[in-house]
Formats: structure tokens, C-alpha cells, sequence
């Protein structure tokens, strides 16, 4: 009896040892993992491709030296303590106790007051410097209007309106006022840095010059809603033939000429949506005029395929979970008609 609640108790503590063996295993390769090399950076900081975002991350870099110094030097103050005071054999007395030491009190004051003061002098200086008018005489003026749960991006001087995927000239500022038609939302493209608020009711401002060409993602960064991890956006750093040709093609009135067109009159879309050259001229949705050159559709959620914007029209919700698009019901027939005629906006 005594010798099988012997093997139950080892058992037991053999188990317990595994279990916790396993959880350090794991805590262990957690952030290891999450240092592997990914196939897309688009979500890292610390490779900024603006302006805007190496004044942030050299902040940053100020920043994290700072703290390392503080660190280190905390570190090896308290290994000294714990080396030079620790209890030794023989000991019988607790040692004397300082009190109302003033010199180390007025340092461990000052010391710290100094720190926060070169730390506040190049923070100050670019949040002043970000939050100032652009540097460019010349920027590209957006407006960029964030809604549940997508992007509108106009550009007055082009007289373009477009969603979800923003387009800029590599090496031009982009000057960029945020507001928004609901509720609040954030903007924030990674690698070129910082987010910033959009308010209904009032505007916010962000100007940054990229200076890489390539294609960078973008995410909605304050809670906005049921849908608001899938309020996603893309913008597009082009060169300066390559912008001017996407203009272009933005500008060109659409010209529809199939059964599509009384399909997509008929069928309620035109409530919600705009597409210039028809009598759609509906302002809830994103507008349509163009929508066939986009790369990616419902916020940047799935690839602009006719496959994809057949499963968008047929069934929304199931695509982007609390997406407002109605299900409209539509047959067969009526899908390939609008899916033939939308993927030809271009």
C-alpha cells in the first residue's frame, strides 16, 4: 500500500515537472518566434519609408538608448548590492541602517530630472515639427474620410475619388486631412509611421514624403465597430510615370455598355454607390467609378478577382464579417452580369 502511494505521489510530481517544463519551453520560444523572418515586412516600424517615420523612430532610438543606459546601470548597482551585502556565515547583527542620506537623495532627484530633460528636448521638437505645415511648398492634397468600415480617399486638385487603396508619387509630400463620417478612427501605415485620429465633426492633419516606391498596408487603429480588424487599406508608393498614368486612368469618365448597367441601376446599388457616366450617384458606399483597377476589394480583404467579386455581391457578410452591404439577393444571372460590368470600370 505504502509503496503504491509512493509511485502515485512520484507520478504526480513527474507530471507537475513536465507541465512546467513545457510552459517554460514555451515561454521561452514565444519570443523567439516572434523574431523569425516573415515573407512580408509591411507591418514593421523599424524600417521606415518617409520622412515622417524616420523622425519618429530616430525619437524611438533616443528613446530605447536612454533606457538601456538606465537599465544597465540599475543591474549592476543591484548585483554589487546583492554580491557585497548578501549574508555570511557568522553573521549575528543586521547592519546599521541609513536614514536622511541628503546628497543621495537630492542625485537620485536631479539624475532623473536630467534624463526626462534630454529625452523632452528632441521629442518636443518633432511632435512641434510633425504637427507643423509640410515642408513641401507643393504637397498633394487627400482627403481622407474613414467610415464603418472603409477608407475614402479625394484628391481635389485631381478631381479623383477613390477607396481603400491611396496612391502617392514617390519623393512628393503628401499633405493629408482626416476626418470622419461616423465614428472614430485611426489611420496608420506602418512604415511610414505615426497614426492619427479621425474625428467626426472636426479635421486632423498628417503630411509625409515617402521615399521608397512599393506597396504598404495600412489598418484602421481604434476600435470603430463589429468590423473594425478588417477596416484594412493599402497605399501605393508610385513613380512619377506611374502616378500620372493611374491619374489618368482615374479621370477617364467610365462608358459602360452592358447588361450590367441596368442591372446595377435596378437592383438598389445605385442607392449607395457612385459611378461617374451613370445616373448612380449614391454617397453611403465607396465610390465605384473605377473599381475594376483596384487590386483588392472590401477593404482590402480579398484580391479583385471575378471569382471573389462574385462571392462579394452574392453573399457580403460571409466575407467581411458585419460588413453594411446588404444581401441583396441576386441570381446567377444577375451576379455575372454586375461582376462583367464592374471588373470592366477601369
Amino acid at each position: 500500500m505504502l509503496v503504491s502511494i509512493r509511485l502515485q505521489t512520484a507520478e504526480a510530481v513527474s507530471r507537475e515537472r513536465s507541465t512546467l517544463s513545457k510552459t517554460l519551453l514555451a515561454a521561452l520560444l514565444l519570443p523567439i518566434a516572434g523574431c523569425a523572418a516573415v515573407e512580408s515586412p509591411d507591418w514593421r516600424t523599424l524600417r521606415p519609408v518617409s520622412d515622417f517615420g524616420v523622425l519618429v523612430l530616430d525619437v524611438y532610438g533616443d528613446l530605447f538608448w536612454w533606457t538601456a543606459g538606465i537599465f544597465v546601470v540599475v543591474e549592476l548597482l543591484l548585483i554589487y548590492a546583492l554580491v557585497r551585502y548578501r549574508s555570511r556565515s557568522g553573521d549575528s547583527e543586521v547592519p546599521d541602517q541609513v536614514h536622511g542620506f541628503t546628497a543621495l537623495e537630492i542625485g537620485w532627484t536631479l539624475l532623473p530630472a536630467a534624463i526626462l530633460f534630454f529625452i523632452a528636448i528632441p521629442t518636443v521638437r518633432t511632435i512641434f515639427l510633425l504637427q507643423g505645415a509640410p515642408p513641401d511648398r507643393d504637397p498633394l492634397e487627400i482627403t481622407v474620410i474613414g467610415h464603418q468600415w472603409w477608407w475614402e480617399f479625394r484628391y481635389p486638385e485631381l478631381g479623383i475619388v477613390t477607396a481603400n487603396e491611396l496612391h502617392v508619387p514617390v519623393g512628393r509630400t503628401a499633405s493629408l486631412t482626416l476626418t470622419s463620417a461616423d465614428v472614430i478612427h485611426s489611420f496608420w501605415v506602418p512604415q511610414i509611421g505615426g497614426k492619427r485620429d479621425l474625428n467626426p465633426g472636426s479635421e486632423n492633419r498628417l503630411w509625409f514624403t515617402p521615399t521608397e516606391p512599393g506597396v504598404y498596408h495600412g489598418q484602421c487603429a481604434e476600435l470603430c465597430g463589429t468590423s473594425h480588424a478588417n477596416m484594412r487599406m493599402r497605399l501605393f508608393v508610385d513613380d512619377s510615370a506611374s502616378f500620372a498614368q493611374w491619374s489618368a486612368a482615374m479621370r477617364a469618365t467610365a462608358a459602360p455598355d452592358s447588361a450590367g448597367v441596368m442591372t446595377f441601376l435596378i437592383s438598389g446599388c445605385a442607392a449607395c454607390h457612385t459611378i461617374a457616366g451613370t445616373p448612380a450617384q449614391g454617397k453611403v458606399g465607396p465610390d465605384l467609378t473605377s473599381v475594376g483597377s483596384r487590386t483588392t476589394l472590401a477593404s482590402s480583404m480579398i484580391p479583385n478577382t471575378p471569382e471573389m467579386m462574385a462571392a462579394w455581391l452574392r453573399s457580403p457578410d460571409s466575407v467581411k464579417p458585419g460588413a453594411l452591404m446588404p444581401d441583396l439577393n441576386l441570381d446567377e444571372q444577375r451576379i455575372a452580369d454586375l461582376v462583367e460590368f464592374l471588373e470592366g470600370l477601369r
